[in-house]
């Protein structure tokens, strides 16, 4: 089985923010295959699908960004899934906009969401996909960049790499983590 996590907070306050990339991502998934996302006891969203014989969990944790890791590590654990079988989306502002990186593993850089993953599951061997968000412009606050709504000139670019970081996940499933990086590590 798998867990493909994507970050992100939860309310509408933060529905169409850079900081929300990751629950782009996943929502770009479950509309792919018209999946619904429901209420979880692992205080979070989910939703299920098979992938190429496999068993994949869609989770969307709803315990807001720094504490991402209690969500996904109850899942995991209620399910047995192992670190190497989480695949986590999450935004990146070292990225150009719309531009991604797929690892097998690594350090949470100073992302909290993912200091909470790594702490949570005890172990940096997890999949991430990186969707970058690009930097704030000079000038503004990191906080301030990372939680504004996203304007129409940067909306396609956050919905082509919803979808790519949608495929992605799913390449690193069905083909593996390396077919997924020639594939969507370019864009």
């Amino acid at each position: 089985m798998y867990l493909i996590a994507g970050l992100g907070n939860p309310g509408l306050k933060y529905r169409k923010t850079p900081h929300n990339a990751g629950f782009m991502a996943v929502d770009a998934l479950a509309h792919q295959h018209k999946l619904r996302f429901v209420k979880s006891k692992f205080d979070a969203q989910e939703a299920e699908l098979r992938l190429g014989g496999e068993k994949v969990l869609i989770l969307k944790p709803q315990t807001y960004m720094n504490l991402s890791g209690k969500s996904i590590a109850a899942a995991a654990k209620y399910y047995n899934i192992p670190s190497e079988n989480i695949i986590v989306i999450y935004d990146d502002k070292d990225l150009a906009l719309g531009k991604l990186r797929i690892r097998a593993k690594g350090s949470a850089g100073s992302h909290n969401g993912m200091k909470s993953i790594i702490e949570c599951l005890g172990t940096k061997n997890f999949a991430r996909v990186r969707f970058g968000i690009g930097k704030p412009p000079e000038g503004m606050r990191l906080m301030d960049y990372v939680l504004h709504k996203i304007d129409r000139q940067e909306k396609a670019a956050y919905e082509q790499a919803a979808e790519d970081s949608a495929m992605a996940a799913q390449e690193i499933i069905v083909n593996g983590l390396e077919s997924a990086q020639q594939k969507y590590s370019s864009k």
